[in-house]
């Protein structure tokens, strides 16, 4: 079974399971063993998810201001936490690969693993809700026509992400590829770094 044979149905899961609710203070009953890569990859499906219904929300024109702002802080406090995944998820290839003898001739691809896996993971929350919309009953013949065509789209970029992923796995494992993860260094959440949160502490 290839890395993504094993992530697309725990993506699928995660989905599942939020939507059951569909609300987004659900609480997350991760079903896999704690620090496995299968509870990270539930783990960040389910980030991606609910952060997907947060951007909804805050979106509303009738939205009251405050709300607003408390969502915009929770969407910024999600992507930290996706980002810290990522990395998490990364550090899994990392120790994977640890024992490879790179080749003299590899190559390093143009992002890490895990962050294809990331798109990986936000184009099934595409997929899902496209057919949503491709299946609804309460809009025209044509915008649901409309809607299945960007799902036959979203479904051809799957089977691309897929395989490129698998891909690059394969070429890491035989030494053709290698990777280095650079830490995101996002600013805005970090009081030493953000000119408007250090300002007000004082800083120079």
């Amino acid at each position: 079974m290839t890395f993504t044979e094993k992530s697309l149905p725990i993506f699928n899961r995660a989905i599942e399971d939020y939507h059951r609710n569909d609300n987004v203070d659900t609480p997350i009953e991760n079903p896999f063993e704690v620090k496995s890569i299968e509870y990270y990859l539930y783990l960040k499906n389910w980030i991606d998810t609910v952060q997907w219904h947060l951007e909804d929300i805050i979106r509303d024109p009738q939205i009251d201001p405050v709300e607003a702002l408390a969502i915009k802080r929770r969407i910024d406090h999600s992507n930290q936490e996706r980002t810290d995944l990522v990395e998490m998820i990364d550090s899994y290839f990392l120790e994977q690969f640890s024992a490879v003898k790179v080749n003299s001739n590899a190559t390093i691809n143009t992002e890490s693993p895990a962050w294809a896996v990331d798109r990986l993971s936000i184009l099934q929350l595409k997929i899902y809700h496209m057919r949503i919309e491709a299946c609804r009953k309460d809009v025209s013949y044509e915008q649901r026509e409309k809607c299945s065509k960007k799902l036959e789209v979203l479904l051809e970029q799957q089977k691309d992400l897929t395989q490129a992923i698998d891909m690059l796995l394969d070429d890491m494992a035989a030494g053709r590829k290698y990777m280095k993860v650079y830490k995101q260094m996002k600013m805005y959440n970090d009081p030493s770094l953000n000119p408007v949160l250090y300002g007000q502490n004082g800083q120079k």
